[in-house]
């Protein structure tokens, strides 16, 4: 990457070499608004003059707590270029986790995004040691913004923050992210600016996004994900959109009409629904068309299509699936999914309906992309693509991924002795179970944690097997157990809204709540039906013998889930120990 060297040059390359008046677009007051290279950057100068002024020095940790949003953008280059470390925090963490993250990071500045985190870092202010100053991007009573953070270095010369952006090294440490671990205290993983640089590098051939493509950002930017591809956006002039919120990214996306967009299993699973419901009301030959052209998705392979397959996946195409690509937009050219584990058949279905998803697979602690499925290198439905460039990966003899690379971290934060059990003679142990497809498609199977035994001494893949039952309509959520149980059992949670509509059609009463939906022995007739159905493919050992039905969506607020929508396990079998004892006695 010429000209590019610490991750705060990418806008100055940008400025230099394609400036965009759109650099990065925000909605306000009903209408999309744009921000400049130039504007971009002046706004960064001050915000850099102004950590000057309060005393910001080399290395200093300084947090940012933010939705996805211009001011995080803004603050992440600003912290850089005085050669402050940023250590992002996810908004909607525990206080617990706020808790330890301040302390173990030493943060003296944090930048809040609104007054409804100020009001959690009040709560536990006291017990934040080194918190000395607090910033808001939003005007919050009783809190100082980041225009007065400006205001402090309005005197200051631009060559004071010129000569400290001299100072950062290619492979010294940029960031601290702490992951969100679905056991123990988060772990800061430090990155220096040659490993999310290697990245950004290594995945602009797998993205198609050119300059002036426009692209929406609604994914956490604190996770590493969106951040590295808000570089690679940058580097490459597309105009990156901030989604208004979850609630509005299907308007936001018709609006936008993005050429690229990022999203995790559990978006695209509802997305799916939502077209599924719809194709449930049409009627006569309508309907009959809508679920012939979603069979024909089903039985998609991106190798080996006949000609007769491929004439009628046109007609599908042309009559049924282009309405799809219009409700995204009618310009996307790819979906990059991460963070878990896509359905296959939501691949499949996808990417027949001319929508690709491109699978890809990584860490925290690689920047994050280790592989990914991609028009250059090929896509392999059920495999997350071939490995980036310069990346290396081998299989331990235990089944295990080994990560090699310039992307690798630097180690984690205060944790030599864990850094040490991780990274060994090179080689980051990821703690993914995996295999080569055709000697080049990495296929993940499962965690190496998460595996567990029966007590008859049978290995169980929770993931994988959660991954298929998801497939049912019936099933929007599922976590399997049964470590060291006589056999494997599951809490799954049902689509409410759909078994509602379902129990209607069918003249069930199902009554007002989830926990009578769910009490309904028609309604657990229904999902135990769709269980034996999946059962079928699966040895003795594996199939589900008892499931439990929940009332409430698994989710992040309630603590079952990360801030990347992984299930922690732990955490859901404390909450559920009643339902878990009924199913095991």
């Amino acid at each position: 990457m010429e000209g590019v060297k610490r991750l705060f040059d990418i806008p100055h390359y940008q400025l230099k070499n394609h400036p965009n008046e759109k650099m990065f677009v925000t909605k306000t007051d009903g209408k999309w608004v744009g921000v400049s290279t130039k504007k971009f950057l002046d706004e960064a100068m001050n915000i850099s003059k102004g950590l000057i002024a309060l005393g910001v020095q080399v290395g200093d940790n300084v947090g940012i707590v933010s939705s996805t949003r211009y001011e995080w953008n803004v603050m992440d280059i600003a912290i850089q270029q005085v050669g402050g470390i940023v250590v992002p925090f996810y908004p909607n963490i525990s206080e617990s986790d706020y808790e330890y993250i301040f302390n173990d990071a030493g943060i003296k500045i944090v930048v809040l995004e609104n007054e409804e985190l100020s009001t959690k870092i009040k709560n536990i202010r006291g017990k934040l040691g080194k918190l000395e100053h607090v910033f808001t991007m939003e005007d919050v009573a009783g809190e100082k913004s980041m225009t007065a953070l400006a205001e402090l270095g309005k005197d200051a010369p631009e060559s004071d923050v010129h000569a400290r952006m001299e100072i950062p090294k290619y492979e010294e440490l940029a960031t601290i992210i702490y992951t969100s671990g679905t056991t123990g205290n988060p772990k800061g993983v430090m990155l220096s600016h040659r490993n999310l640089l290697s990245n950004v590098e290594a995945c602009i051939e797998t993205i198609p996004a050119s300059k002036g493509s426009n692209v929406l950002s609604f994914l956490p930017v604190c996770h590493v994900y969106e951040r590295m591809l808000h570089y690679l956006y940058m580097y490459i002039g597309c105009s990156i959109h901030f989604a208004e919120s979850m609630e509005t990214i299907g308007d936001n996306i018709r609006e936008v009409k993005p050429d690229v967009f990022t999203a995790v299993p559990r978006l695209l699973e509802k997305v799916f629904d939502k077209i599924m419901a719809k194709g449930d009301e049409l009627t006569g030959i309508k309907r009959k068309l809508f679920f012939w052209a979603v069979e024909l998705a089903e039985k998609y392979d991106p190798v080996n299509r006949s000609a007769m397959y491929n004439f009628k996946l046109g007609i599908a195409r042309k009559l049924i699936f282009s309405k799809w690509q219009a409700a995204l937009g009618g310009n996307v050219k790819a979906i990059a999914s991460g963070s878990a584990a896509l359905q296959p058949r939501l691949a499949r279905i996808f990417i027949a309906a001319g929508i690709p998803i491109l699978e890809g697979y990584g860490l925290s602690e690689t920047s994050p992309v280790i592989s990914v499925n991609s028009f250059s290198k090929g896509i392999r439905i059920g495999t997350v693509g071939a490995l980036i460039d310069d990346v290396e990966v081998k299989i331990a003899e235990d089944g295990e991924i080994l990560v090699k690379g310039p992307n690798v971290m630097m180690g984690y934060y205060n944790l030599p002795e864990v850094t040490a059990e991780t990274i060994k003679d090179g080689w980051l142990h990821t703690g993914d179970i995996g295999e080569f497809i055709e000697g080049k498609f990495l296929k993940i199977t499962d965690r190496k944690k998460e595996i567990f035994k029966t007590s008859g001494g049978k290995y169980i893949v929770p993931q994988a097997m959660e991954n298929k039952f998801k497939e049912s309509r019936f099933i929007e959520q599922i976590m399997v157990i049964g470590e060291s149980q006589k056999f494997p059992s599951a809490l799954i949670v049902p689509p409410y809204d759909f078994v509602r509509d379902w129990a209607k059609k069918k003249g069930i009463d199902v009554g007002e709540s989830n926990a009578s939906m769910i009490a309904n022995e028609q309604v657990k007739a229904r999902i135990n039906q769709e269980v034996e159905s999946f059962n079928k493919e699966y040895g003795n050992w594996e199939k589900l013998k008892c499931v439990e039905l929940l009332e409430n969506e698994l989710s992040i607020e309630g603590g079952e889930l990360t801030p990347t929508l992984k299930l922690k396990r732990k955490k859901i079998m404390e909450k559920y120990k009643d339902v878990v004892a009924k199913i095991y006695g």
